[in-house]
């Protein structure tokens, strides 16, 4: 049941992208523009799913479990740090560099785009570069 409610939310995440031209990396690029044609649509869909999310979140950490009766999964930590703000502007950087982030490229993959697969990729090296980084940095 986890993994088909894990696959609906992640359809309809992608729909959704889809949907409000978040996939394409034109549009990300125009948001990015500020001393251009500046485009605050994603401005206005970042606002909306703010808005809609709040709701559920706000709920869910008065939660010990999920609707599926896994252990909720919510963040302690509410500081921000140097590795927060570091991790924060390298992602900044990346989307900006590229006009995609990790969802919209998951999306764009069965497309065949070949500039969603080297940041996926390049996404993946990332992951598994800081992953053996933080195991070197355990005690």
């Amino acid at each position: 049941m986890r993994k088909l409610c894990a696959f609906i939310a992640g359809l309809l995440f992608g729909i959704g992208l889809l949907l409000a031209g978040m996939a394409n990396p034109a549009k990300v690029l125009g948001f990015l523009d500020l001393a251009g044609q500046w485009d605050p649509s994603l401005a206005l869909v970042m606002l909306g799913a703010i808005g809609i999310a709040w709701w559920p979140f706000h709920w869910a950490m008065g939660q010990s479990r999920s609707l599926l009766g896994a252990p909720m999964q919510i963040p302690a930590k509410t500081s921000m740090d140097r590795r927060l703000i570091g991790g924060s502007l390298l992602f900044g950087i990346g989307w900006g560099i590229a006009g995609i982030c990790p969802g919209p490229a998951l999306v764009l993959l069965p497309g065949g785009h070949w500039q969603a697969w080297v940041f996926v990729l390049a996404m993946l090296v990332g992951m598994l570069l800081f992953q053996r980084l933080e195991a070197r940095r355990q005690p």
